[in-house]
């Protein structure tokens, strides 16, 4: 049994002392306010950082490559940046647009998420950060850092028949 309920961390399993990982979390998000606070606008630091939460990406390892995928639907590959900060981190951002309002438009419901979106990734010792492939299809963003091939030592077949 869990002590830490997983609505914590937006219900989503994560390890929080993977080194690997610079998610930003915002322990506020869903923390019940006062009235007076609740009736001002969240602030855009709040907004942001709960924007960074929201893009969900998944981290595989493979024998020859990491590989990175980011559900992004309804961006095109113009609105995302996929970059290497330092040669170590990789770092995967954009934005999404808000739709447009008309004056005549009534809104019921507003639950899909617009703003600008932020991860970070810092990238292990055999990631080659100088040959990154990054590709958009379907709204889904994949990023593929090969591996530094490690060598196999020389095995020498030794006669021992005489």
């Amino acid at each position: 049994m869990s002590l830490i309920p997983s609505s914590l961390f937006g219900g989503r399993r994560t390890n929080v002392f993977d080194p690997f990982s610079l998610d930003i979390w915002d322990p506020f998000q869903d923390f019940p306010f006062t009235s007076i606070v609740q009736s001002a606008p969240r602030s855009e630091f709040a907004k942001e950082t709960s924007a960074f939460a929201n893009t969900r990406i998944d981290w595989k390892e493979t024998p020859e490559a990491h590989v990175f995928k980011a559900d992004l639907p309804g961006l095109k590959k113009e609105e995302v940046k996929v970059e290497i900060e330092e040669g170590k981190v990789l770092q995967i951002s954009g934005e999404r647009s808000k739709e447009k309002e008309e004056k005549n438009d009534k809104w019921h419901r507003i639950e899909r998420s617009s703003g600008k979106f932020l991860r970070r990734f810092r990238l292990p010792e055999n990631a080659k950060a100088d040959q990154v492939k990054a590709n958009m299809e379907n709204g889904v963003l994949t990023v593929t850092v090969p591996k530094v091939e490690v060598k196999k030592p020389d095995v020498k077949a030794i006669d021992i028949s005489g």
